[in-house]
């Protein structure tokens, strides 16, 4: 019998026959969840990863290699990783492009960052320097090249109560535009505590990259969906700063920054037009189910006070032994 490819993408670039192979083999013995998880997830290096995107995710691992001036934006699904990716290419690349020309007025800030999980990851190659990709990846499966060079990682976190209704909003609109049935937040709830949702348990996901922010400031810098909603400018300045680009006095003075944050805002990304249709990630994401409400505090219209309290223990038992506190409102 022919050889099955697992991934439903061609052949991993980079990769011989043998070690495709061998990625599909290790994928089958891993554990995979079990009930309504869509996509179906597998348990790999004690985080749950879509099968879909694991093909990839194992050989960006085995075979990335790094450059110094490289910067990798991380978070967990429906965190702000949009908005991190419209602030970030935007900072970092604002002395090639402006307000005008920037890329983000005719493509969507996923085309723009890439997805390490969802684009073969030797097309990296061809990003001009310095680069800049994204990633759900856990820490401690990051490629070793990532983790020993001087490329720098910007993590986004966000209150569990607020990612875990954003995700649900979003999976329900991913299987309404594919013609699957829905799932009631309480079943996806349930999914989530139990850390068997979009490479989590959750609180690995996050505390792993907040001890690494403490250990390595100048290697990780950690942002909070929150502290961004309430200082933009000074979020966006600790970001330049961070990646060895520091706004200048007549930058400042000229409104630079509030032109980054007034081009990466929810309502300016939504209102363009390249946001209003078309799909991404394989053509089964709507583009404009990126943009929905953007608070904080939207949880209170939909989670019950028990659901409340069960995520609140999570959150105090997993997340604040290492003083890690969210803004719920």
């Amino acid at each position: 019998m022919a050889h099955q490819q697992l991934s439903s993408q061609p052949a991993i670039v980079g990769t011989n026959e043998h070690d495709q192979e061998a990625i599909d083999e290790l994928i089958a013995s891993l554990p995979i969840t079990k009930g309504l998880v869509r996509p179906a997830h597998r348990l790999y290096q004690n985080f749950w990863c879509p099968i879909t995107m694991l093909p990839n995710v194992i050989a960006f691992r085995r075979h990335f290699k790094a450059k110094d001036k490289d910067t990798v934006l991380v978070s967990q699904p429906k965190s702000g990783t949009t908005w991190l990716k419209a602030l970030a290419f935007s900072v970092i690349n604002r002395s090639r492009f402006n307000i005008s020309n920037t890329p983000l007025l005719t493509s969507n800030p996923h085309e723009v960052v890439p997805f390490i999980e969802h684009k073969l990851w030797p097309d990296l190659d061809g990003l001009a320097d310095p680069r800049v990709f994204a990633t759900h990846i856990p820490y401690p499966s990051l490629p070793e090249s990532i983790k020993q060079s001087d490329c720098r990682i910007i993590y986004i976190c966000r209150n569990p109560l607020d990612t875990v209704v954003s995700s649900w909003h979003f999976l329900v609109e991913t299987a309404r535009s594919e013609d699957q049935l829905d799932w009631s937040l309480e079943e996806h709830f349930e999914t989530f505590c139990q850390g068997q949702l979009f490479f989590g348990p959750f609180w690995d996901h996050i505390t792993r990259y907040w001890k690494e922010s403490l250990e390595r400031p100048r290697k990780v810098l950690f942002l909070k969906y929150e502290d961004l909603k309430e200082d933009i400018g000074g979020q966006l300045k600790k970001v330049a700063e961070f990646v060895g680009l520091p706004f200048t006095e007549e930058e400042e003075e000229g409104g630079v920054i509030e032109e980054i944050a007034n081009l990466c805002s929810l309502k300016t990304l939504k209102d363009l037009e390249v946001n209003k249709s078309g799909k991404l990630l394989g053509r089964i994401v709507e583009k404009r189910s990126f943009f929905r409400k953007g608070e904080v505090g939207d949880w209170v219209n939909h989670l019950t006070p028990s659901m409340v309290d069960r995520l609140n223990s999570i959150i105090q038992e997993k997340m604040r032994p290492f003083g890690l506190e969210f803004r719920m409102c």
